[in-house]
C-alpha cells in the first residue's frame, strides 16, 4: 500500500496526529472506565446483597463477558463491510448509560440485565474502535500505542473503584455510588464527539512507504497462525479468574471489607497501567515471544485469590492486574500484526469473540466449582494454563516460518 500523499495526513504530521488520536481515545476510555470499572469493582458484592448466589454471580459475569466479546464477531464484520467505524463506536459507548441506572435496580435480575446491557455496548464499539486505534499505533509502534491507550484508560479504572470506597467511607451505599457515575458517563460521550471531529478518518494514518507494508499473505483471509493464536487466547483466558468471583470470595468469607474491595480493584488497575507500559515496549522489541508471560502469571492467581489470608488476597490482586495489563495491550497488538488492513475489524471481532467465549465458559465453570470446592478451581486453572503453553510455542514457530 502506497503512502497517501494528497491526504490531510501528510508524512510530516502523521505521527503527531496519531499520538493525538491515541490520547483522545484514551481519555474517552478513561471516563468510560471510571463508569464501568467502578461498577465492576462492586457488582459481585452488589449482586450478593440483592440475593444472588455464587453460581449466579459467575453466570452473570460470564454471560456478560461472552456477549460483550461474542457479539464483536458480528460488529467487527459489520464495521469492515460498512466502514461505519465511528457510528458503531458512538452507539456502543452510548449504552454505558446503563451503568448509572444500576442505582435504581431493586432486584438482582434487573441489575444483571443492566450489567449485561453495558457489555453488549462494549461489543458494539470495541472492534470498530480498536481497528481505528490500530491505524494510529502503526505510526508509534504497535505495542507502545496500545500500551499508551491502556495506561490512560486504566487511570479511569483506578478512579472508578475509589469513588465507591469514598462513598462507603462517608456512609453511603451502592445506589449512591452508581448515581455519581452519571457524570463520567456523560463525559465519555462528550470527549468521543471531540475525537470524531478532530480525526474523522483515522484509517489514513496507516500508510506505508514503497515496499514497507507488512508481509501478510492472502490479505482477504486470515492465516493459519492467526487461528493457532486464537486457540492460545482461548486456553489462557479460560483459566483466568474474573474479579467478580474473586471479590465474591473476599466478601462471603469476610477476608476483605466492603470498603477495601474497590481499593483492591484500584490497586489491580494501577498494576495494570505499569505492566501495560513495560510490556508494550517489550512487545515492540521481541514480538510474540513476550506473550508467554500470560500463562506463567495466571497460574498462581487462584492459589492466592481463593485462600483465606488477607496478604495472599492482596498478592492475587497484584497478579490479576498484571495479567489484565498484558491482555489489554500486547494481546490486542498482536492481532494487528497478524491481520491485514482489509480484515482488521473482522480479525478483532474474532479475537474478542474467542476471548469472550473463554471468559464466559471459564467464569461460569469456576462459579459452579466454587459452590462445590475451591480446590477444583485450582485444578481447572492449572490444566488450562499448562496446555496453552505448547500452543504458544507452535504460534511462535509458525510466525517465524
Amino acid at each position: 500500500m502506497k503512502s497517501v500523499q494528497n491526504s490531510s495526513y501528510s508524512n510530516n504530521n502523521q505521527k503527531r496526529i496519531a499520538y493525538q488520536f491515541i490520547i483522545l481515545l484514551g481519555i474517552v476510555s478513561l471516563f468510560g472506565d471510571i463508569t464501568y470499572e467502578g461498577a465492576r469493582s462492586v457488582t459481585g458484592p452488589y449482586l450478593a446483597v440483592l440475593g444472588a448466589s455464587a453460581s449466579i454471580v459467575g453466570l452473570v459475569a460470564g454471560l456478560g463477558e461472552f456477549l460483550g466479546y461474542g457479539l464483536r464477531l458480528v460488529s467487527g464484520y459489520f464495521a469492515d463491510r460498512t466502514k461505519a467505524y465511528w457510528s458503531l463506536t458512538i452507539i456502543g459507548y452510548g449504552l454505558i448509560l446503563s451503568i448509572p441506572l444500576l442505582a435504581f435496580a431493586g432486584y438482582w435480575q434487573v441489575a444483571a440485565f443492566l450489567i449485561i446491557l453495558e457489555r453488549i455496548g462494549k461489543a458494539i464499539r470495541t472492534p470498530a474502535r480498536d481497528a481505528m486505534l490500530s491505524h494510529a499505533t502503526l505510526q508509534v509502534g504497535r505495542g507502545w500505542g496500545f500500551a499508551l491507550h491502556e495506561a490512560i484508560d486504566q487511570i479511569g479504572a483506578i478512579i472508578g473503584p475509589l469513588i465507591f470506597s469514598a462513598v462507603f467511607l462517608f456512609k453511603g451505599g451502592y445506589r449512591e455510588g452508581f448515581a455519581i457515575l452519571w457524570i463520567p458517563a456523560f463525559l465519555t460521550l462528550s470527549i468521543l464527539v471531540v475525537a470524531r471531529i478532530k480525526v474523522p478518518l483515522p484509517e489514513r494514518l496507516e500508510t506505508f512507504s514503497e515496499g514497507t507494508e507488512p508481509d501478510i499473505k492472502g490479505k482477504k483471509r486470515l492465516q493459519k497462525v492467526f487461528w493457532f493464536y486464537a486457540l492460545f487466547i482461548f486456553l489462557s483466558v479460560a483459566g483466568f479468574s474474573n474479579f467478580q468471583i474473586i471479590s465474591y470470595h473476599f466478601k462471603v468469607q469476610s477476608i476483605v471489607s466492603d470498603i477495601q474491595i474497590p481499593i483492591f480493584y484500584a490497586i489491580a488497575m494501577g498494576v495494570d497501567v505499569l505492566v501495560a507500559l513495560i510490556i508494550g515496549k517489550t512487545y515492540d522489541k521481541i514480538g510474540l515471544k513476550s506473550l508467554i508471560i500470560i500463562p506463567l502469571l495466571t497460574l498462581p492467581i487462584p492459589f492466592f485469590a481463593f485462600s483465606y489470608n488477607y496478604s495472599l488476597a492482596l498478592i492475587s490482586v497484584v497478579l490479576w492486574g498484571a495479567v489484565m495489563g498484558i491482555h489489554e495491550t500486547i494481546m490486542r497488538a498482536a492481532i494487528a500484526d497478524l491481520s491485514s488492513v482489509e480484515r482488521r475489524g473482522f480479525a478483532y471481532g474474532i479475537f474478542n469473540t474467542i476471548y469472550g467465549a473463554a471468559w464466559f465458559l471459564g467464569s461460569t465453570f469456576m462459579g459452579l466449582l466454587y459452590d462445590i470446592s475451591i480446590s477444583y478451581i485450582i485444578i481447572f486453572v492449572i490444566f488450562m494454563e499448562l496446555i496453552s503453553i505448547p500452543v504458544f510455542f507452535f504460534v511462535k514457530k509458525e510466525r517465524i516460518e
